[in-house]
């Protein structure tokens, strides 16, 4: 059972010496029993208490890192089950099936459709995470290959599925730098799998067909040396595989019960595309750390993505671009100069429709902390002081020959003041984006 912020407490020097950052040992104790801050910020625990609190200190989902470098995927490490509580730590990762016993041509045309799948999105670039090999013609040869191809058409992290471990140590032979998951295709995995995961120090996929059974395996694995694990659930329904992802993550926040304590997997079964979609998304908005999808067609995966993007977002925090003047298209000393806020939506919505208007243009993104328009307006953060300013430290007044500015229509109040205030001759835009268009082709 998880301790208690008391007996944490108890266990502490109580010399309150602030090293840690709190202003007493009793505040640590509280934070560390949340799974929000490590043990090691006490300089001062003693070695007995130490082995008392590490379980306590540790967060109560284990982090899983497959693959390496800045392009690996990091799953679990979560301490809430609601966003609106602390932001989730990391995305869930996106994944789609390849089996060997698929035509080497339709391997090559999957990988090269797979390479496509990335969009920009407010300022992110989303992309997929991994790709699952699957040996379904048990042949090791085969197997290997479709490794090989799959390490040297994609930088995409891999996941390694094969009841033979003899076939996994041949892919391995080819892909081992690479750090792969490993799984087994059985229902429930076997012991070989657990060394051989120990052996080569990779993570590992525990499979069973109920929350008890993964539950065991999981300490089994744990006893063999097995450190990063993957759950899966092998059969039953949409609903049922949801229900057990919930049941599974709120025993291991809130009952600290550390043998479910692990991220975990999904494969989507719907064979309609738009089935498949729903699922996956159902999966991702409902603690799915990793999604395996059929199909890997551009319309299907890029909603996804984007899904997964808002569920991912810090809901205290707005998603932001950088204050400062942005250029859109070959502008020159007679480019229009238009301001806004540095609300992300906000900016790439003006910023695509002054794009379409192939008018080359200035766009002054104003720091208003992330709120829209008319919100940073009301909460004063839009005003034609904190304009002015930006335009003074913009520099822009340097590289246009006009003093000319667009405001957003729904803040025309401004125009009168920020005149006044920068010296610059005001026009008051569209009250929708959708406007700039008309109005940049009547720019002189």
């Amino acid at each position: 059972m998880a301790l208690s912020g008391l007996d944490i407490y108890k266990l502490l020097a109580k010399t309150n010496c602030k090293a840690c950052g709190f202003p007493t040992c009793l505040a640590f104790a509280m934070q560390l029993a949340q799974k929000k801050i490590s043990l090691d910020r006490c300089p001062y625990v003693s070695d007995e208490a130490r082995a008392i609190l590490e379980s306590a200190a540790q967060p109560p989902m284990k982090l899983v890192t497959i693959g390496t470098g800045d392009g690996a995927l990091k799953v679990g490490n979560e301490t809430v089950m609601f966003r609106h509580e602390q932001k989730f730590v990391n995305p869930a990762g996106i994944g789609f099936l390849l089996e060997d016993a698929l035509p080497p041509r339709t391997i090559d045309e999957a990988l090269a459709k797979i390479a496509t799948l990335e969009c920009e999105r407010v300022g992110q670039r989303l992309r997929p995470d991994l790709i699952a090999l699957r040996n379904a013609s048990d042949d090791a040869g085969k197997f290997s290959a479709l490794a090989r191809a799959a390490a040297g058409r994609s930088a995409l992290n891999l996941l390694l599925i094969s009841d033979s471990i003899a076939a996994l140590k041949s892919a391995l032979e080819t892909v081992r730098a690479r750090r792969p998951l490993i799984m087994s295709c059985a229902a429930r995995t076997p012991v070989a799998h657990f060394s051989l995961a120990k052996e080569e120090g990779l993570p590992v996929v525990v499979s069973g067909t109920s929350l008890e059974e993964v539950a065991s395996l999981a300490s089994q694995a744990k006893a063999l040396g097995v450190d990063e694990m993957v759950i899966a659930l092998a059969g039953g329904s949409i609903v049922s595989r949801i229900q057990d992802f919930t049941l599974a993550k709120r025993s291991a926040l809130k009952r600290n019960l550390r043998a479910l304590g692990y991220p975990f997997i999904a494969f989507t079964d719907s064979a309609d595309p738009l089935l498949e979609l729903e699922e996956a998304v159902s999966y991702v908005a409902r603690y799915a750390n990793i999604i395996i999808m059929k199909n890997y067609e551009r319309d299907v995966v890029l909603p996804l993505l984007v899904v997964r993007q808002d569920i991912y977002a810090d809901p205290q925090k707005p998603v932001q671009v950088e204050p400062r003047v942005y250029e859109i298209g070959k502008v020159d000393e007679r480019s229009p100069v238009l301001v806004t806020t540095n609300f992300s939506i906000t900016y790439f919505t003006v910023a695509g429709e002054v794009e379409s208007s192939k008018v080359p243009s200035y766009i002054i993104s104003c720091d208003a902390e992330g709120m829209s328009v008319l919100t940073a307006w009301a909460a004063e953060k839009f005003t034609a002081e904190t304009i002015t300013a930006s335009l003074g430290k913009s520099g822009i007044a340097d590289r246009v020959a006009h003093r000319r500015l667009i405001i957003p229509g729904y803040v025309a109040v401004l125009s009168g003041k920020l005149e006044e205030l920068s010296g610059w001759q005001v026009s008051v835009g569209p009250r929708e984006a959708s406007g700039i268009p008309s109005l940049l082709k009547g720019w002189k």
